[in-house]
């Protein structure tokens, strides 16, 4: 693995920092997807959910969890597929950060609904930009459906320097190198994505 530099930038305006303007290329989009694609294929072999996609989320559909709309703010998205399609009237559950993904499924499986499958933001797999606002160092969020990855698929950087969405977040990436160089900037520990429990958002 070679993983690309980390692109940054100040007062708002997103350039990337050896390349005066232009968003850094983490790596190709489809092959990103590609790969994550097998990999996930494998690793579900015999899983009712092996099937299930993601989806986009559109441009104007707000949070399930706390109602901000989705593609207006920096950082993770998820999405969750609940086996009964409900209340979300037959789409999956969709949210504007990690915390908001992880807390309305822990919240629908303590009232006994079933998540099949979980996706995040792999930021392994987009054109990813870095960004300050407000003295805060943020991600780009990305909405579309070759952005996200499954959660057994990935690693989520916990209390690092970049805020999402709700504040502290959780930053996903399938790739162990990426974690490395984005931990070494950023700072935060790494943890598969399939720990995250409550007591993690809490101690975000």
């Amino acid at each position: 693995m070679n993983p690309t530099n980390l692109s940054t930038a100040t007062s708002g305006a997103q350039t990337n920092r050896s390349a005066g303007g232009s968003p850094l290329s983490r790596r190709a989009l489809l092959g990103g997807v590609a790969a994550a694609g097998v990999a996930g294929l494998a690793g579900c072999a015999g899983d009712e959910s092996a099937s299930i996609s993601p989806v986009s989320i559109g441009d104007d559909q707000a949070c399930d969890q706390c109602g901000m709309i989705v593609s207006d703010h920096p950082g993770t998205v998820g999405q969750v597929h609940f086996e009964d399609d409900e209340p979300e009237g037959g789409r999956p559950a969709q949210f504007c950060s990690g915390t908001c993904t992880y807390t309305y499924r822990f919240d629908a499986e303590g009232e006994g609904r079933t998540a099949l499958a979980t996706f995040l933001t792999d930021y392994s797999a987009v054109d990813q930009e870095v960004f300050e606002s407000g003295g805060d160092t943020m991600f780009s969020s990305h909405v579309e459906s070759e952005a996200f990855a499954r959660e057994p698929e990935l690693t989520v950087v916990v209390r690092s320097e970049v805020i999402g969405a709700m504040g502290p977040d959780l930053v996903p990436f399938s790739d162990d190198g990426d974690v490395e160089e984005f931990t070494a900037e950023y700072g935060g520990e790494a943890m598969a994505a399939t720990e995250v429990e409550r007591a993690t958002l809490e101690a975000l």
